[in-house]
Order: C-alpha cells, then structure tokens, then sequence
C-alpha cells in the first residue's frame, strides 16, 4: 500500500528525516517509534503532502506520489490525524465530522459513512450535538480519527494517538484500530512513543533515532530486543 525509499527532508538547514526507507503492505499495521526529535512526526507530513521531500520516493497504491498535494492524496484515499487530533472546537461533533467527507458528492454515501463511523464510535453519536470543545481527551481523540474515516480512507496516518490519554483509553483507541484493520482492511502507519501499546497493535516495527533508521522488524522480535528496548524505545 505504501513504499518510502531513502526518503530526506528538511526545515530549512535542519534534516528532520534522513534516508528513511520503509514498506506498508496492504491491510497491515505498522508502527514508527522513537523519543522525542526522532523524525517521526516529519516522516508523517512528508508521506501526507503538507511538507516537501528534498530527496527520495514516496508511492502509494502504486503510483508515485512525492510531489502530490495534500488534498490529492486524501482523495485518493489517504487520510492523517496530527498529533493532538486538530478538531475544531467551535463546532459541535457532528460537523466535525462531516467535515470529513465535504469532498465527496455522494449525499447518500455520506450519510452511511456518517452511521458507519458512529457505530465504531457510539460516543459521538452521544454527543453528536454538542461542541468539540466539551469532550474528553480521549473523545476527542475519537473524533479526530472518526473525522478521518468519513473520507473512506485505505491508509490511515496516525500521529501518537495515546498522547496524553489514560491507559484505559489508550486500549480502547488501539483496539478500534485492530478491529478497522480486521473488518475493514484498513491499512495504518502508526507513530507513537508509547512502545509498548504500539507494539501490542502492530505487525511490523520501524525504530527512528534523529531522522534515520536504527532498527525495523516484525514487532514481536523489536518488543523483544532488550538492548533496543533500552536505548531506543524506553522499555525496561
């Protein structure tokens, strides 16, 4: 579904990502780790259109689509929640997540997407009339990737969807994903910090330190890997 090949950016004279390399196959999960400055949320941007590669190949259900914008790449069926879920908060739920599928013409189709999503959210059916403002962290978070859905994405980008959340949540979160992946065929690049929950959702694992790859595998084998464990993923 997705293949990045030595793929560089910059902000300017800083290389946010340097030589990143990575395979996303169809219907799979996989997870993209670090700390904090590793490069992961740039390695997003870049894959999504909203920032420039200086070098590389970016290709997406096999068409090349480095240089393509944004809004091309979500109507071809990409779709990215930032950090933090970027909902408007003046609005209420419901048009949060209609706002999601504005591109699609289809009237119908979007009413059905609409109930489709709320069935894997029941929440915000709940709180459909009511203002993004008042929810939770962990609702919001449900939104955001809700609003995301409505576009009927087959690859969805996911930037650290446990920050700042409860454990608890951060199952529930991780659970829906599984369950898009499982039912849907939903193919996703997760990043997070948190190893561990990645992990325990993922197939397969891409550890970046700085911009570049230090390590990449099944994720069974990188959960495994105590001196990677250690240095690079926080885990004791």
């Amino acid at each position: 579904m997705l293949q990045v090949e030595g793929l560089t950016t910059h902000y300017g004279p800083v290389c946010a990502v340097e030589d990143v390399s990575l395979e996303v196959p169809n219907g799979g999960i996989v997870a993209v780790l670090g700390a904090n400055g590793a490069g992961k949320t740039s390695l997003l941007r870049t894959i999504a259109g909203l920032v420039r590669a200086t070098r590389g190949r970016i290709v997406f259900d096999g068409e090349p689509v480095t240089q393509t914008r944004a809004e091309d790449l979500v109507r071809r069926g990409l779709a990215y929640v930032p950090e933090g879920g970027g909902v408007i908060g003046e609005l209420t739920v419901g048009e949060n997540l209609r706002l999601g599928a504005l591109w699609r013409r289809d009237r119908e189709e979007r009413a059905r997407t609409l109930e489709e999503v709320v069935a894997v959210f029941p929440r915000l059916a709940e709180r459909s009339s009511m203002h993004a403002n008042t929810l939770s962290g962990g609702e919001r978070q449900m939104l955001s990737i809700g609003r995301a859905l409505m576009g009927r994405p087959r690859l969805l980008l996911l930037d650290e969807p446990s920050l700042g959340l409860a454990p608890i949540v951060i199952e529930q979160i991780l659970s829906v994903i599984g369950e898009l992946r499982r039912e849907r065929g939903l193919t996703v690049l997760l990043v997070e910090q948190n190893a561990r929950s990645a992990l325990s959702v993922a197939d397969q694992g891409v550890v970046l330190n700085v911009g570049r790859v230090v390590a990449k595998g099944e994720a069974n084998d990188l959960a495994g890997d105590e001196q990677l464990r250690q240095a690079y993923l926080g885990l004791a």
